[in-house]
């Protein structure tokens, strides 16, 4: 089950970034992309792994030490539950970033390697999309 709900995670964030990344100017994906809520598919997975290994997760969390956090996380259960995490975590900040790039006009061509750069290594993509963004703000001189 723990392998199933690990593939499954994937499979269920991978149609937003698709549309964030193929089809920015859809007005389905800007319909979607404006709900938080599409980060609940990979929370409830999450929430499902949790539960069956609630005690264990939570005295990793409440005292966080990394031998016990490396030994909990390199379980099949733990590492899935990590996973999901990760995932709903990227997918958030995605959204965000997806959003603030519609509003601010940035071109879908410059947003789609940072967006997929987010997929893979969100603390890798988000300062990048940070930096266009303050860019893009900045006044134009004249």
């Amino acid at each position: 089950m723990t392998t199933t709900l690990f593939d499954l995670t994937f499979l269920l964030v991978a149609p937003f970034w698709a549309l964030m990344i193929l089809f920015p100017k859809w007005w389905f994906t800007h319909k979607v992309s404006e709900s938080p809520l599409i980060v609940l598919p990979p929370l409830a997975i999450f929430a499902v792994l949790a539960a069956s290994r609630l005690p264990e997760l939570w005295a990793v969390v409440s005292t966080p030490e990394l031998g016990e956090f490396t030994a909990f996380v390199g379980t099949p259960e733990g590492a899935a539950l990590i996973w999901a995490q990760v995932l709903a975590w990227d997918l958030f900040i995605g959204r965000w970033m997806y959003l603030e790039s519609r509003r601010l006009d940035i071109s879908p061509l410059l947003m789609a390697p940072i967006m997929v750069g987010t997929i893979l290594l969100s603390p890798v993509g988000l300062p990048v999309f940070l930096a266009v963004r303050r860019y893009r703000r900045s006044p134009v001189a004249s």
